[in-house]
C-alpha cells in the first residue's frame, strides 16, 4: 500500500501584500495534530515567524481559511493570521518592527506544516511540506521614479497603462527617511503616487518640516505630471505626514483645498499610545460640524487598535525601537494596540481607503461632494 506524502498548497504563491493566500494541507491521516509555520527573514536579517495549530479532518485535510487555529500567534479560523500574527523569533533583538525597504524585490515567506502542535524548536525539526511564497508591493508594470526636483526629495510611482490616473502625495511620520512600500502599493491599484522625504536621517541636511513651500512643491510635481489629472490629486498621511496634510488642506492656497472643503477621512485607533489621535478626531468632527461640512468627513475609529495602521497583513507591534532624526537618538516609542484587533483595523482601514479615493478621485458624478461655505 502506497502512503501518499502530505500535500501543502498555498495560492496564490505570488501575489501582492494586501491579496489574501488559500492554504490547504491534504493527504494527511484523519484526526492528525499538525502545526502550519511561517517564517520570513527581514532585510535586517532577523527572523520573524507566526503559527496555529491544528486538527485534520476525516478526509485528512486542514483548510487554514475555514478551519479553527487551536492555539499558537493567532487562534480560531484566520485565513491571513500566518502573516499579520508574525513576531520576531525567540531571542531575536528588542523593539524590531518589520517594514519593507526594497520595494523591488519580494518578501519572501517559507510556510511549512510540522507534525505535532509545536511552540519552538522549528529549525530544528523536519517539516511534511514546505512551501516558498512571494508578497509583493509593486505589481508587474509599475514604474518606481527617483525624483529630486527643486529641492523636493521624493519617488514617485507610476500604474502601468496609458492613463491619466489619480494622483496621491504620500507623507510618512516622524522617523524620517523615504518609506516606499505604501505608496508603490497605492501605483499597483492604479493612483500615481509619490512618497515624499521631508525629514531626513542626514544630520547636515535641514529638516523641511516647517517650510509649506516644499510640500506645495511635491503636490505640484505630482500635479503637473503628464499622466496625473490635475484636478484629481490627494493627499495621504500618517502620524505627523497627517498633521502635514491636515495642515496643508486647511491653509494651502496653491492646493485648494482651504480650510478642508474636501472630502475627508480620519482613522484612528483607539488605543493609540502615542498621540491624542481620538481627542484630535473629536475636535476636528465639532469644527466641521460648526462650519457645516460634516458631510465630508468620514470617520473610522477601531477600538483595541494602535497607532501604526498600515497596508493589511503587517504584523503588530505594541512598540518598537525609533531613531529620532535629526539627533539619530535611539528610543523606545509605545504605539499602543492589540494583535486581533489591530490586524481586523488594517484590513479594514486599507479597503475602505481604496474605495475612498476611487469614490473621490476617478470622474463620475456621483463622486463630488459639494461643501456648505
Amino acid at each position: 500500500m502506497v502512503v501518499p506524502y502530505p500535500l501543502l498548497s498555498v495560492q496564490p504563491m505570488r501575489g501582492l501584500v494586501d491579496e489574501k493566500i488559500q492554504v490547504v494541507v491534504r493527504n494527511l491521516p484523519p484526526a492528525l495534530s499538525v502545526t502550519l509555520h511561517s517564517l520570513h527573514r527581514s532585510e535586517d536579517n532577523d527572523f520573524w515567524e507566526a503559527f496555529g495549530h491544528y486538527t485534520s479532518n476525516d478526509q485528512g485535510m486542514v483548510t487554514v481559511a475555514k478551519d479553527a487555529s487551536l492555539g499558537g500567534t493567532y487562534e480560531g479560523a484566520e485565513p491571513m493570521g500566518l502573516l499579520w500574527s508574525m513576531q520576531p523569533v525567540p531571542g531575536s533583538r528588542t523593539g524590531l518592527r518589520l517594514r519593507r525597504i526594497d520595494v523591488l524585490t519580494p518578501m519572501v515567506v517559507h510556510i511549512s506544516v510540522y507534525s505535532g502542535h509545536m511552540a519552538e524548536g522549528f529549525s530544528k525539526q523536519s517539516p511534511l511540506a514546505i512551501v516558498v511564497t512571494e508578497r509583493w508591493y509593486m505589481a508587474p508594470g509599475v514604474c518606481r521614479i527617483d525624483i529630486r526636483e527643486h529641492g523636493v526629495r521624493g519617488t514617485l510611482f507610476l500604474p502601468p497603462g496609458p492613463g491619466p490616473f489619480p494622483g496621491v502625495l504620500d507623507m510618512w511620520g516622524g522617523g524620517g527617511g523615504l518609506v516606499e512600500y505604501r505608496s508603490c502599493l497605492l501605483a499597483s491599484h492604479g493612483f500615481v503616487s509619490m512618497v515624499l522625504e521631508y525629514l531626513s536621517h542626514n544630520k547636515n541636511r535641514n529638516s523641511d518640516i516647517e517650510s509649506t513651500t516644499y510640500f506645495e512643491k511635491a503636490f505640484r510635481i505630482v500635479q503637473e505630471h503628464p499622466l496625473v489629472m490635475k484636478d484629481r490629486v490627494a493627499l495621504f498621511g500618517l502620524s505627523l505626514g497627517a498633521s502635514v496634510a491636515l495642515n496643508l488642506a486647511a491653509y494651502s492656497k496653491d492646493i485648494s483645498m482651504g480650510r478642508i472643503k474636501c472630502p475627508l477621512m480620519l482613522v484612528v485607533g483607539e488605543d493609540d499610545q502615542n498621540l491624542a489621535t481620538v481627542e484630535s478626531a473629536k475636535d476636528m468632527t465639532q469644527m466641521m460640524r460648526a462650519a457645516g461640512n460634516e458631510h465630508l468627513l468620514t470617520n473610522l475609529q477601531y477600538p483595541d487598535a494602535g497607532h501604526l495602521i498600515e497596508p493589511p497583513y503587517t504584523p503588530h507591534f505594541r512598540a518598537s525601537n525609533f531613531i529620532l532624526p535629526q539627533t539619530r537618538q535611539k528610543v523606545m516609542v509605545l504605539w499602543g494596540g492589540y494583535t486581533k484587533p489591530h490586524a481586523d483595523a488594517q484590513e479594514d482601514f486599507w479597503e475602505k481607503s481604496l474605495s475612498f479615493l476611487r469614490q473621490h478621485l476617478y470622474p463620475s458624478p456621483d463622486s463630488v461632494l459639494n461643501a456648505k461655505l
